[in-house]
Order: C-alpha cells, then structure tokens, then sequence
C-alpha cells in the first residue's frame, strides 16, 4: 500500500503574510516528496481552489479562518468563509459546505488567534481532527497539550509545517495511507504516523515582511 506523505497545513501568496507563488509550492513538494498537502490561506480558498487545479498531487482545499474568539480550519471546502464570525457560526457554515473542522496550533501561546482551551473544550465534540505538530509552534509543551487534548476526546491528529516560506514545506507531514474524500481522511488520519521538526524563529520576519509589503 502506497503511504502519502501530507503536509496538512501550507500557505500561498493568496495569504496576507506570504509571498509563495503556487508554482513554487508545486515543485517544492515535488523535490522533498509530500504528495499531500492542505492550503489553509487566511481568510480565501481562492489559492487553494486554483492550486488544486494544478498539482499533480493530492490538495484539500482548506482555509485558516479568523473567528471572532480564535482562528479554526476548514477543510475540504468549496467556497471562501467569511471571518469575524463566531466560532459556532464557523463550524456551521463549514459543515454546511461539507468541510471538516480541524483547529491549528491549539495551546500556543505565542499564536494571538489560537483558540483558548476554554472554548476547545466546549466544542470538542464538534472537531474532526487537531493539529498536535506544527512546526513554527516553538515549544514542546504545546504538542504535549494538543496530544492530551486529541487522545482525551478521541479525536484524530493532525500535523504541519504552517509554512509562509517555500523551505518550509515538509517541515512536519503525517504518513498516513491514500484516501479518497473527507470520510476516507479522517480514518487514513487516525492510522497517520507524525513526522517533523521545529522551525527557526526566523521566518517569522520573513511572514511580517510579505504583510507589511502587501499593506504598502
């Protein structure tokens, strides 16, 4: 059986705070082998739809939404969702797409937009997958937290690079097996085995620079 390599969480150009033209993230994924990824650009699927067009590879299409009490993905989505909203609003309106609601970097401290555990632990029942590794969360302790939190309600784990730079990509993937359609994924998900490292804390310059380039 073939195992995909899948980067669950990558930004593009179409986000505000980076500058990854999607060509580039086609051949990077090609040169380090992940043949599975999920665009997650903040606030569009616009990237991720056209992406998707392109790839010679496995793309779910997935966006980093902005809720009014943190930040949750949506993922196998067709359209855009709208931020500001409130998180249960959020889950709504991905479910009423078809989507699966995955929350990135739970418990990170230094992610102003994560969500608190307060509000992780009132709609726990309502995630279908969690991000336990994500390589620009620089603490340990924060995959601790989201691997106690994934094993206490039974939810499957997921993992990324959250890459804004194209040598980012692969950072973090879950080898898990081929899958087709969001049903398919949450069991090839559960069976995944999390492979990553830790990104510098570098790179957060290079993601303030693109916003601040984008502004002006």
């Amino acid at each position: 059986m073939r195992l995909l390599k899948a980067d669950l969480h990558i930004h593009t150009g179409y986000s505000m705070d980076c500058s990854t033209p999607i060509e580039q993230v086609i051949n990077r994924c090609l040169k380090v082998g992940i043949n599975c990824i999920a665009i997650a650009d903040h606030g569009t699927t616009e990237g991720a739809l056209k992406l998707q067009s392109l790839a010679p590879f496995k793309v779910i299409v997935a966006e980093e939404i902005l809720t009014s009490q943190g930040e949750i993905m949506g993922m196998f989505l067709k359209d855009t969702i709208p931020s500001g909203l409130p998180v249960e609003q959020t889950i709504s309106a991905i479910r009423a797409q078809g989507g699966l609601v995955c929350i990135p970097h739970p418990f990170d401290t230094f992610v102003r937009s994560a969500l608190d555990g307060k509000i992780l632990e009132e709609i726990a029942e309502q995630i279908d997958a969690i991000e336990v590794f994500n390589s620009r969360s620089p603490l340990p302790r924060t995959s601790t937290k989201a691997l106690m939190f994934a094993h206490k309600h039974g939810i499957p784990r997921s993992a990324g690079s959250d890459a804004h730079t194209i040598s980012e990509i692969g950072n973090a993937y879950v080898e898990m097996p081929e899958f087709n359609g969001k049903d398919d994924f949450l069991q090839a998900l559960a069976k995944g085995r999390i492979f990553g490292r830790r990104t510098g804390p570098m790179v957060h310059f290079a993601s303030a620079w693109a916003r601040l380039k984008k502004q002006f």
